[in-house]
């Protein structure tokens, strides 16, 4: 099928013989004159081909669009908040899943292939995820690798007779502001075209954690002093309490799920839970909450109907399926659980998973 002559063209060559009052040899020499037709033709075919030819080089070069920097969250935390952070922008992939146990998590041969590829890597640090950093020190060797946690000056527990730094930071929601900060810099660097936008996206996540902040306090402020006491499987909730005016009781194992709780353990944990009184204790996702339910029947309180999200964010759909809706669904619960009272927290943003 033949293509229509671009109006340039059409306006400039006349291909079709006009009538006019003059004689009729002029009328048949432009009409029929082989050199007059050779040359439109000519004319006309190069035109078009050249035009061909531009439309495609114009077409080929717009679909070869600049390759996104490969960005690399291990834990799901630090996934969500570098998605809202990056978005479409980067390329961002996520080791670790909703509901996986960064403490025990085993890679796969998945994970050292994503790794391989990376150019920036984003981890907790404060060996939160043993695993995963051994295999990222092996294998993200052009990649940039980020401690993102470490930004925060750790409180120090007790494991196994060893003082070591606690790696669950981010249950203050201030923590986590020093986190964004320190994922938007690190993108900056990795592409400083789109500082503007990591700026604002930043910004915005900032004010929600402000936000955020503020409504948590002011949620715990409407449990009795007495009942301000926290009793969970295990010790991840330190820098929540630390900010927000609670007090661990207790918890069945220490800072890594790594840990076995003996039958002493369970024992002196029951005591506890009787010393302080509280009326309810919390499982939570990522652990079997078998023994913790042996320890509520066993200390005659209850166990909270949901579990408490500590080490991941929830499944996509669930309350705590970011990092936001984490804090505010286990503040939730600790505080309905405690015998307080909660007002709705204010979101004014829809809701964007990564």
């Amino acid at each position: 099928m033949s293509s229509p002559l671009p109006s340039r063209f059409r306006s400039s060559v006349s291909l079709v013989p006009r009538f006019t009052t003059g004689s009729t040899r002029s009328l048949t020499t432009r009409a029929h004159s082989p050199r007059w037709t050779r040359r439109s033709l000519l004319g006309v075919m190069g035109g078009l081909l050249a035009i061909g030819l531009a439309s495609c080089q114009i077409s080929g070069s717009s679909s070869q669009k600049p390759q996104k920097p490969r960005v690399v969250a291990t834990s799901t935390i630090l996934a969500d908040l570098t998605h809202r952070i990056g978005k479409d922008d980067i390329d961002l992939q996520g080791i670790l899943k909703p509901g996986d146990d960064p403490h025990t998590y085993e890679p796969i041969p998945r994970d050292t292939v994503t790794l391989e590829k990376a150019d920036l890597v984003l981890y907790n640090g404060y060996n939160l995820e043993p695993g995963l950093i051994r295999l990222m020190q092996a294998n993200a060797l052009k990649a940039k690798k980020v401690p993102v946690g470490e930004v925060i000056t750790p409180l120090k527990l007790d494991k196994e007779g060893e003082t070591v730094p606690d790696p669950h930071i981010w249950g203050n929601a201030r923590n986590a502001m020093r986190m964004v900060e320190t994922i938007r810099d690190e993108l900056i660097q990795l592409q400083p075209q789109n500082r503007d936008r990591f700026t604002q996206n930043a910004q915005a996540l900032l004010s929600e954690l402000q936000r955020l902040d503020r409504w948590i306090a002011d949620q715990i402020q409407t449990l009795p002093p007495e009942r301000r006491k926290l009793v969970t499987t295990h010790d991840a909730f330190q820098y929540y309490a630390q900010a927000y005016g609670l007090t661990v009781a207790g918890t069945l194992i220490g800072i890594s799920t790594e840990e076995q709780p003996s039958a002493q353990t369970v024992k002196q944990l029951v005591q506890a839970i009787r010393s302080a009184g509280v009326p309810t204790i919390f499982a939570e996702t990522a652990i079997n909450p078998a023994l913790i339910e042996t320890v509520a029947e066993e200390a005659k309180v209850k166990l909270a109907e949901k579990p408490l999200f500590a080490d991941s964010i929830g499944v996509p759909g669930e309350a705590g399926d970011s990092y936001v809706g984490m804090l505010v669904a286990n503040t939730q619960l600790i505080v309905q659980g405690l015998g307080g009272t909660v007002q709705k927290f204010p979101q004014d943003r829809p809701r964007d998973t990564p």
